[in-house]
């Protein structure tokens, strides 16, 4: 299977480790190595002293299963739950295990690459496009019957929204699962942004709890900052789909490297303490970003953003978003990303705002400003 370039991730890895500050980033401020151990119990520690490193289990280490499986209260962490390697690889597997070339596929969009453009390599797809007015986002979901044909098979969803931070009510959720039941569909739901809701109340609930078909993605390098660890997850109630994803990872990386699922454990067990920081990072944060754009009215129209850490905002000026991000990062040394990498053409661009060097690159921004 020959697939695209990969725009964003090209994007990126020829900008991200070249500039200064990363204004565009999706995950938030990540921690040391020290920090992290700081918070395991005495129990965890030992495991991390006492560690062998030797293969894992092809799913995970079972008390990271167990951890995982918290989230979601399904019947068995050994059964319903597989570890990956990062998020991508939990995609890659799923829509390679679920989708073939008769079959069709429903996406919202835009969305990170892999959620449309693996699907596409593998069968039709039909996209719902995000929309934009009055400073608010929002997904008609009166459009999404009429996408579904006799051989649509999943949906893929993503949410808090990946790059507009947007998120769907709770009664529109239910009204897409009551789609899919009825069609007897799968839901993708990628869900690394959950727990970063800028009101707890508009947290959805996983889509793998509440629906029979639904699947969900998990992953500590967004909501957590814990990229590094490369520690990602698949849940669902269908138990054989379960069972062909961890077969399929045979294939794949195999297993997870050991010492990254003893701190993954660390991280989940210490949950509430790293979102209760995660929070503070992004609320002070999005206040300094929301004042800035709102200020600037006539350069940029505003997109508030309901949970993740990144926003979506448009560029009103007559010059394309990829040229301007282009010009900041030449002439400040921070990256933005431009909506070009999602493919999408409406002059938007990505930023992030889950660094605690937020200050300095808003500072950088008002300076580029001046001479734009």
């Amino acid at each position: 299977m020959r697939l695209p370039i990969f725009k964003l991730e090209e994007y990126l890895s020829e900008r991200e480790f070249n500039c200064e500050i990363m204004f565009s980033g999706s995950d938030m401020e990540t921690y040391h190595m020290h920090e992290l151990l700081s918070l395991a119990s005495t129990e965890t520690l030992e495991l991390w002293n006492s560690l062998k490193l030797s293969y894992t289990h092809p799913k995970g280490h079972p008390l990271l299963l167990e951890e995982i499986n918290k989230r979601y209260n399904l019947s068995s962490s050994v059964d319903n739950i597989c570890t990956f390697n990062g998020a991508e690889e939990g995609i890659f597997a799923a829509f390679t295990n679920i989708l073939t070339k008769d079959d069709h596929a429903i996406v919202f969009s835009p969305c990170y690459q892999s959620l449309k453009d693996l699907p596409n390599h593998l069968c039709e797809v039909s996209e719902l496009p995000i929309e934009f007015l009055n400073g608010q986002c929002s997904f008609n979901l009166d459009i999404l019957p009429t996408l579904i044909k006799k051989n649509t098979k999943l949906i893929i969803i993503n949410f808090p929204h990946n790059p507009t931070g947007h998120i769907i009510s709770k009664n529109e959720l239910n009204h897409v699962i009551d789609i899919a039941r009825k069609h007897n569909l799968y839901i993708f739901s990628d869900e690394v942004y959950r727990g970063l809701e800028i009101n707890k109340a508009d947290q959805l609930p996983p889509v793998a709890s509440i629906y029979e078909k639904g699947i969900s993605l998990g992953v500590l390098s967004k909501s957590y900052g814990l990229p590094g660890l490369r520690i990602g997850w698949l849940a669902s109630q269908d138990k054989q789909l379960m069972t062909k994803l961890s077969q399929f990872k045979h294939y794949l990386t195999i297993c997870n490297g050991a010492p990254s699922e003893i701190l993954a454990i660390i991280a989940l067990q210490n949950e509430d303490i790293i979102y209760s920081r995660n929070k503070k990072i992004i609320e002070k944060n999005l206040t300094l970003l929301r004042n800035f754009f709102l200020n600037k009215k006539e350069i940029f129209e505003w997109f508030e953003p309901k949970g993740g850490c990144i926003a979506y905002p448009k560029l009103k000026l007559n010059i394309s978003a990829y040229d301007f991000c282009e010009q900041f990062s030449q002439r400040q040394k921070v990256q933005l990303l431009p909506g070009d990498v999602f493919d999408h053409d409406k002059n938007h661009f990505r930023v992030g705002f889950g660094r605690l060097n937020m200050p300095e690159a808003i500072k950088r921004f008002e300076n580029f400003l001046i001479n734009i």
